[in-house]
């Protein structure tokens, strides 16, 4: 892909031609996007434009997604069953596929997105795939992407595998692509393991403070997104700055990512929250709403222990004194906080369309209410 003043192009110059399961829209004309995005930049228009900012990235860089969706699809038949149909069961489900926009639009703010950067998108998604399957498992979660995990389908032993098949393949796919990104990336898959021993050792012994919060947070989803963001400008033969400063940029929108996330785990159906919290108390998680609201009222502490030893009634009130207590908002301003770190580090990049759509794709992420 080029993006410049004149002419916005997307698409594979190599691999199969792409059959999505959910077709993307179609590519927006030049000034149309470029409209939307000074909207963006201007703080104008921002009600209701979320998912429109995001449409609008995903049309301008549609065949690369599509490549991305036919790749996925063929990776997760490659290999033994019911390996793939576990594999195969989550990636055909397509999720905002940010870590792979965040690696194309990185690339595009350098010139043509070449192939190397193409695969390693696909390697993006693809770790993402493979610990979201090991994730379930480790937490014993029923749904995923609003239908049955697989190891609820499959069971977890074949679940556990079909994510190591998934990371056997990312591993492959950048040795031959782009090796020189190999290093970065185990050392990035290594943040992932040691963010959800950290948050397994909640099981033990729940720490609600905020630094323990942070550590699971910065390694098992910001990290991803840093890789992500300094594997496409390093395939795209960005200067050793601006690879870092995109680093940077990627590590913070990924915090505000997952900020935003927790947040909305509150703002959902009362019943289903208590529930949802009751889990994830069970999985040693505390996310920040609870751990702002037990520091502003300590005497929610007795809910809590209540709450982890089974009692849904108390998760149900400390989900409502969640909401009482207003701490989402904090949550959200300090989501916005990051979001503006994240800015200030793109700020570090030169001009260029991607770099505007990089900043987009960041406030939308921090904007959005689903």
């Amino acid at each position: 892909m080029v993006l410049n003043d004149t002419k916005w192009s997307a698409g594979p110059q190599s691999g199969r031609l792409p059959e999505p399961e959910k077709a993307m829209p179609p590519p927006l004309a030049t000034a149309s996007a470029l409209h939307l995005l000074e909207e963006t930049m201007n703080g104008s228009g921002l009600e209701g434009r979320a998912r429109q900012r995001l449409t609008a990235i995903q049309g301008i860089f549609e065949q690369d997604l599509a490549y991305l969706e036919a790749e996925l699809a063929s990776v997760a038949e490659d290999g033994a069953y019911p390996g793939t149909a576990a594999a195969g069961h989550l990636v055909r489900v397509a999720g905002k596929r940010v870590r792979p926009l965040t690696l194309l639009l990185s690339a595009a703010c350098f010139g043509a997105v070449t192939d190397p950067a193409r695969e390693l998108a696909v390697v993006a998604e693809l770790v993402h795939s493979a610990t979201l399957l090991h994730d379930d498992v480790i937490d014993d979660s029923p749904l995923r992407r609003g239908r049955p995990a697989a190891r609820a389908v499959f069971g977890n032993a074949v679940s556990v595998l079909a994510g190591d098949l998934l990371l056997t393949h990312a591993l492959d796919r950048t040795l031959r692509a782009a090796p020189d990104a190999m290093p970065d990336l185990l050392f990035t898959l290594r943040r992932l393991v040691d963010g959800e021993i950290v948050q397994l050792r909640g099981r033990v012994e729940l720490d609600v403070s905020e630094s323990a919060y942070f550590r699971v947070l910065e390694d098992k989803t910001a990290s991803l997104f840093g890789w992500a963001a300094r594997a496409g400008a390093r395939a795209a033969g960005a200067l050793a700055g601006e690879v870092e400063a995109l680093g940077r940029f990627g590590e913070r929108m990924g915090v505000a990512f997952q900020l935003v996330d927790d947040v909305l785990d509150y703002e959902g159906d009362t019943a289903e929250m208590g529930k949802s919290l009751l889990s994830d108390l069970g999985e040693g998680k505390v996310t920040l709403p609870l751990v702002l609201a037990l520091a502003r009222e300590p005497g929610l502490a007795d809910g809590l222990a209540r709450a982890r030893a089974g009692d849904g009634d108390a998760a149900l009130g400390l989900g409502k004194a969640v909401r009482r207590l207003h701490v989402c908002d904090d949550v959200r301003r300090r989501a916005e906080g990051e979001t503006d770190r994240a800015l200030a580090a793109l700020g570090e990049v030169r001009a260029a369309p991607a770099r505007e759509m990089l900043r987009a794709l960041a406030i939308e992420l921090t904007s959005r209410t689903s």
